[in-house]
């Protein structure tokens, strides 16, 4: 079975400036009190960009490809490690202090 997927330069830029006008509308629509939360929330988001770029490092065949393809896990993997980070510094913030008084 053929893995590799062949999309057109002009359907790639398409998909790209369609999906960065929704993301766009989507976060300038969330208020700043509950986008810390929200993006906390969806770190799952990361882990598909992870997928997306372990797909296309797979079908890498030249190595500016693989470079490329490389580059994306490595910052996919950043932002999703760095999404839980963020996560448990939020999450920190809710915890009650034990100040004790002697």
């Amino acid at each position: 079975m053929d893995l590799t997927t062949s999309i057109t330069g002009f359907v790639a830029l398409y998909i790209f400036m369609l999906a960065a006008f929704t993301g766009y509308e989507i976060i300038g629509r969330v208020p700043a009190i509950l986008h810390t939360p929200l993006m906390s929330g969806s770190n799952f988001v990361h882990g598909i960009v992870v997928v997306g770029a372990i797909y296309a490092l797979m079908n890498a065949t030249t190595p500016l490809e693989q470079g490329i393809g490389f580059v994306g896990v490595l910052f996919g993997a950043a932002n999703a490690g760095g999404g839980y980070v963020v996560t448990e510094r939020m999450l920190e913030m809710f915890k009650p202090t034990d100040k004790k008084k002697a």
